[in-house]
Order: structure tokens, then sequence, then C-alpha cells
């Protein structure tokens, strides 16, 4: 029974973790987490927030195109003009690292037979070695943009976009996560 119950633990903390892990890039941020958010600042205007944990820019970029499209479609517009677009890029490079411990127990042990008990103590030593290889880059990247909404003709912009065309040309993109 003690090992059955071993491998339920195991099992859980697996599924956990992996459930934790495969979040997908394109969702709702929570507070200043990765993912979409939005403001509204008029009736027509909204600044739309994309975070990633990546150094793609074009993703990024991307994804809050997508997020401002869906915005347009609930709002009942059918295109949104790009008035004004920002990047920001974090990157933290983090070194290798390794570490050594040591610990120093007592395992007590008692016996015990037909003339009575034996109580007997051995120490152990255990020796912990934990090593990271390699420099690598943590990135997070940030694109905002701000939209117009409009209806009707789209107008003659190289920042207009048509809501419905976007969306359907971006939302296979977040599918591939």
């Amino acid at each position: 029974m003690n090992s059955l119950n071993r491998l339920v633990l195991t099992l859980i903390s697996v599924i956990l973790i992996s459930a934790c892990a495969s979040q997908p890039a394109y969702r709702p941020a929570k507070d200043n987490g990765f993912g979409y958010k939005e403001v509204k600042l008029t009736q027509d205007k909204y600044r739309v927030h994309f975070k990633h944990r990546s150094d793609d820019r074009a993703q990024a970029m991307n994804l809050a195109l997508l997020r401002a499209a869906e915005i347009t479609k609930l709002n009942d517009y059918d295109w949104f003009v790009v008035t004004n677009r920002e990047t920001i890029i974090d990157k933290e490079r983090v070194s290798p690292q390794s570490g050594v411990s040591v610990g120093r127990n007592h395992n007590v042990y008692r016996e015990c037979g037909l003339l009575g008990c034996r109580t007997r103590s051995e120490p152990t030593t255990s020796v912990g070695v934990n090593m990271s290889f390699g420099d690598r880059d943590k990135s997070e990247i940030e694109s905002i943009l701000e939209v117009k909404l409009g209806k009707g003709e789209l107008p003659d912009n190289d920042q207009a976009y048509l809501a419905s065309e976007l969306y359907n040309n971006l939302m296979p993109l977040t599918k591939d996560e």
C-alpha cells in the first residue's frame, strides 16, 4: 500500500507541474503577468498590452494585434488603426550556478528477539550536488498598441487593419503553442 501511495502522489505531482508549465502564451494576463490586457481610453480608443516570455518581437506584436482585432469585433466595429506602438524588451542574463551540501545524521535501529531488544545507532552522511551549466538569457517582451476603432470602409492607411481578416490570419498562431 505504501508504494501505491507513492505512485499516486508522484502522478498527481507530474500532472500539476505539467498543467502549470503548459499555459498558452495567448491568455488574459493576471496582474502584471504574461498574456494580454487592455485599457479603454475613450469610446473608440484602446491601449492593448501583450507580455510574452520570449525575445520574439514579431510574435508579441502579432498577439497584441490579435487582441486588438478581438476587441474591435467584440465592440461591433469593423476595423482599427494603430495610432501608436511600443515594444519593451527586458533581458536578464542567468549565469551558471553550483552548490554542494553535506548532511550528517544518525539512524537508530531497534532489534528485538526472544531474549530482549538491542538498540544501535549508525552515523550516516549524505552529500548533495546542484549544478547549472552554461549561460542563458531570460527574456520578456511587451508589445503595447494604441488603437482607434471604426466602422464602414477601411481607411487608406498602412496602419489600418480589417478586424475579421486579421483575426482569421493570426488566430492559428495561438494553436501552435
